[in-house]
């Protein structure tokens, strides 16, 4: 099929009505998810393309549930009702009861065909308007053609005669590997009045959109087919063994655009990445990588290898090594990991750093500012330049309320230090290892809360005899020196007043 200009049609309608029994699911079929889409939206999504002027989706089965979703991630659609007559025919025939439009063409799409695409629908409605066909069949060329309804097409090959199921085909039907698609570019006229001409007498006692085709051609109208050279854009999604295959072939195409586009992919083997993620141009993704949502990784960044970003912004020549993100933000030339959790409302500045082993949770670090490793850091403000001590918790939470903290710029803190929010440090101030800030430290003050220490000399000989530590220390004060192993003047007391404030 070629590209080729056309106008966008009167309508679209998808149906979505169908339970999907063979998912074995309590969710509705068209709501389960590959690329980080549902199977519904990625129709809407393709339907959108063409720039219909009315698009309506035809749901039946968890008629609210799906509807919902269709309010969260495509407001714009209109829903139409099936009733309890079954078949594709009565499920169009609602659909239409939305379409306002007299005239001009109508597309017939499904809620479960999520690689279809707008380029392909937009060719459908181009040879269908260019052939003044009253109904043009999406068709496929496929290996095996088990269990397809096929194509019947007239002596010269340009008209289809029909489509005949696989069960009542003959020997010399089912040799046809042309297959029906169930996609349709219709006249709305046609369709209307051929729809109103379909009765549910049959084995089924279902209304059959192809009996459509079948009116079309004794009313002298012509009807044609349109072979796609992919057969992948109309494979369904039936049960989760097809929605696993179809999410991995997704997935294939995705990263082969990237890749075309100037990114480094180095194994798509173990690379997963969403519809919507966006990649700059030299941007690295190295082995077992998930870039989920709405990510947006920026030109020459680098993730991974092992990292999982959802809905996570990353500057341009960033790092993210072994990390996962959460609606996060990262800086340029940032740098994450390894072994980090950047949690929601996480905003690190350009030139800062989350080192290893680091959590944070709705915290703003400034530029070139440093949480190096073994820290938590929530809900916070942190200035530019600042550098976060190893072992450095921000204490957020007092049981019920979330609390603040405020380190302003060019701070250090300490090793090992407490954070007890509310508290704010100010601008160059520092704190000692091992303090606990419970008080506000003003601008350039150094805040300690460490008490002196004390060496009680002699302790392991008296009071871990017979350990290999008291063999250690006395082989290093001397096994002949007597007076180690006495307890020099007020010892006795000061160990027995630590015992006590213990």
């Amino acid at each position: 099929m070629g590209i080729e200009e056309t106008t966008a049609p009167a309508a679209v309608i998808v149906l979505a009505a169908g339970a999907g029994t063979r998912m074995r699911s309590r969710r509705p079929k068209v709501l389960h998810e590959i690329g980080g889409r549902s199977l519904l939206v990625h129709a809407v999504t393709a339907a959108e393309g063409t720039g219909p002027a009315e698009l309506v989706v035809v749901l039946r089965h968890e008629r609210d549930r799906v509807a919902e979703h269709l309010a969260e991630h495509a407001a714009e659609v209109t829903v139409a009702d099936q009733d309890e007559i079954p078949g594709t025919g009565r499920a169009v025939q609602c659909g239409l009861e939305q379409v306002t439009a007299s005239e001009g063409t109508v597309l017939v799409t499904y809620g479960d065909v999520p690689l279809l695409d707008p380029a392909t629908l937009r060719e459908l409605v181009s040879a269908h308007e260019g052939a003044g066909a009253a109904a043009t069949v999406l068709s496929a060329r496929v290996p095996d053609p088990a269990g397809y309804g096929r194509i019947l097409r007239s002596e010269d090959g340009s008209e289809v005669l029909g489509i005949v199921e696989h069960k009542d085909a003959d020997d010399s039907q089912r040799a046809i590997d042309e297959i029906n698609s169930g996609i349709y570019a219709f006249d709305l006229a046609v369709l209307r009045d051929a729809l109103g001409r379909i009765g549910t007498d049959n084995a089924q006692g279902e209304m059959y959109l192809t009996d459509v085709l079948s009116i079309a051609r004794r009313d002298g109208r012509s009807v044609r087919a349109v072979v796609t050279d992919d057969v992948m854009m109309v494979e369904g999604v039936n049960d989760r063994v097809q929605l696993a295959q179809l999410g991995a072939e997704m997935n294939r195409r995705t990263l082969e655009r990237h890749m075309r586009a100037g990114v480094t992919i180095v194994d798509p083997a173990t690379t997963w990445i969403d519809a919507d993620v966006s990649i700059g141009q030299d941007a690295m993704i190295l082995p077992g990588v998930q870039l989920y949502g709405a990510t947006d990784i920026g030109e020459e960044a680098v993730i991974g290898p092992d990292s999982t970003l959802r809905d996570t912004e990353v500057g341009a020549g960033a790092e993210v090594v072994r990390s996962h993100a959460l609606l996060a933000v990262i800086g340029a030339r940032a740098a994450v990991g390894p072994f980090s959790y950047l949690r929601a409302g996480t905003d690190l500045g350009a030139a800062g750093k989350i080192g290893g082993f680091v959590e944070t949770k709705n915290a703003k670090i400034g530029e070139s500012a440093k949480i190096p490793h073994l820290s938590y850091v929530g809900d916070a403000d942190i200035g530019e330049g600042t550098n976060i001590g190893a072992g450095t918790i921000v204490a957020n939470y007092d049981g019920v309320d979330k609390h603040r903290t405020t380190v302003g710029r060019q701070v250090r803190v300490g090793a090992d230090n407490v954070l007890v929010a509310p508290v704010t440090i100010g601008d160059g101030a520092a704190t000692g290892a091992g303090t606990t800030v419970r008080k506000d430290v003003p601008a350039g003050a150094l805040g300690v809360s460490a008490v002196s220490q004390r060496n009680m000399e002699g302790w392991t000989l008296r009071r871990r005899a017979g350990t290999a530590a008291e063999a250690a220390a006395r082989a290093a004060l001397g096994a002949d020196d007597e007076s180690a192993a006495r307890t020099p003047a007020g010892t006795a007391a000061d160990e027995h007043k630590e015992h006590e404030q213990r």
